[in-house]
């Protein structure tokens, strides 16, 4: 019997953590998935601080749409309070997440909102 699809994603977690490093200048965006919400964080690894984060949850984020459309939403607001911050390169850190779906619509909105990685 093989892996349980919890102990798989997190050796893929622990896996994309060795190579994705945050450090001020480019901060690690960490992507963490729920069933109903998207989360994502700007991390600092060298003082452990979060620069910035933004969720599905917060009050300016439109909560009518696909769950997609959201994370969308969720990657541009996550982009302009980076902007705000004075970051414009991240490492990405899909969080043992595969790059698809909800993961990729978060990715794509930062990128759209002004990030590189």
């Amino acid at each position: 019997m093989g892996l349980s699809k919890y102990e798989r994603k997190t050796r893929i977690r622990r896996r994309i953590r060795k190579v994705s490093f945050g450090t001020e200048s480019r901060p690690r965006l960490s992507v963490f998935r729920s069933n109903k919400e998207i989360y994502a964080q700007l991390i600092d690894d060298i003082s452990g601080k979060t620069l910035a984060a933004a969720s599905s949850r917060d009050k300016d984020i439109a909560t009518q749409g696909t769950k997609t459309e959201i994370a969308g939403a969720v990657g541009k607001a996550i982009a302009e309070k980076a902007k705000k911050a004075g970051i414009e390169t991240i490492a990405f850190d899909r969080g043992g997440n595969l790059y698809h779906g909800r993961v990729k619509a978060l990715a794509e909105g930062a990128r759209e909102g002004g990030l590189k990685f």
